[in-house]
């Protein structure tokens, strides 16, 4: 009989984990598909980054015919390798850690979307050895669940079954 996966379980009580974009809670047990939802992941991820890549030398090749110019094309070039670099960086330090300050990720949003590639690139390279952001989803469960186990450790019995205390009078 296969362990009973705690995130699937409707009597669990305590913490439950926090389900993660492609993999749901399969990420807990490696249960229920997770090798092939992560090679699935990485093969679209990288799928995707060629398609996209395509789809940008289209639109490069498109500035030639409109001979804009070199300083132009340069600065095309320029600003998707930027983009790409910081986007891959930023999906990167997302797997890792929550951010700081979500009002900052959000204005990076468009920065995200210009360097598309480099967070395909991330997702691709961090699904070779584990689901994107499980890393940082397991150590919250886990610390989650270990207070929830000293909370309930701390409770012994019932509480109205215990004996009163006399009450202490005052000396005068």
């Amino acid at each position: 009989m296969a362990p009973v996966n705690d995130a699937t379980d409707p009597t669990a009580t305590g913490p439950q984990p926090e389900p993660l974009r492609f993999f749901g809670t399969t990420w807990v047990g490696h249960d229920g598909g997770y090798g092939l939802r992560r090679a699935g992941v990485a093969a679209g991820s990288l799928a995707a980054a060629v398609a996209g890549a395509y789809v940008l030398r289209l639109a490069y090749e498109g500035l030639a015919i409109a001979q804009v110019g070199g300083f132009v094309n340069g600065l095309v070039l320029i600003m998707f390798a930027v983009c790409t670099a910081l986007a891959f960086r930023k999906t990167w330090e997302g797997f890792t850690r929550r951010p700081a300050d979500p009002a900052r990720e959000d204005a990076l949003r468009g920065l995200k979307a210009i360097g598309f590639i480099g967070s395909l690139l991330a997702y691709f390279v961090r699904s070779l050895t584990e689901a994107p952001g499980e890393k940082l989803l397991r150590a919250e469960y886990e610390t989650a669940r270990a207070r929830y186990e000293k909370r309930r450790g701390a409770r012994t019995g019932n509480p109205a079954a215990r004996k009163k205390r006399p009450k202490r009078t005052k000396r005068p």
